[in-house]
């Protein structure tokens, strides 16, 4: 297989999100391409995945710099996936920040399994108040 190529906040275009959303199992609102295009636009770090020019893996999150990292998505397509790219996206991330910064997350339920294996510490100390929509 070719290698995969990894770009940092590349412009994405929000279908091509979309896609790798859907194809990834990962739940957002990929009917609403707008929505994509406003989440993508107010992160301050996105990593990208390809493979022969096609968006196949994305990372997004929201930082300081300097104390705290949230990675809001994950979503590697399902055809490229245990092939190390969702852990080679999450070291990018952790490169960009730093050691002083943690770096935190919340997990579909069908994750949970997955983030241990690439060094996430299950929490107990967190609290939401869920969107609507």
């Amino acid at each position: 297989m070719t290698a995969i190529e990894y770009r940092k906040n590349f412009p994405l275009a929000s279908a091509e999100v979309a896609a790798v959303f859907d194809a990834s199992g990962i739940r957002r609102p990929t009917n609403d391409l707008e929505r994509i295009a406003r989440m993508f636009a107010n992160a301050n770090l996105v990593f990208s995945a390809w493979h022969e020019g096609r968006l196949v893996g994305v990372c997004r999150a929201l930082t300081d710099f300097s104390y705290c990292c949230y990675l809001s998505d994950l979503a590697v397509d399902k055809a490229f996936q245990t092939q190390g790219i969702g852990s080679e996206l999450i070291a990018q991330v952790r490169a960009a920040i730093g050691e002083e910064v943690a770096l935190i997350l919340l997990s579909a339920p069908e994750a949970m399994a997955y983030y241990p294996k690439v060094g996430f510490e299950r929490i107990e100390n967190g609290f939401i108040i869920k969107r609507v929509g």
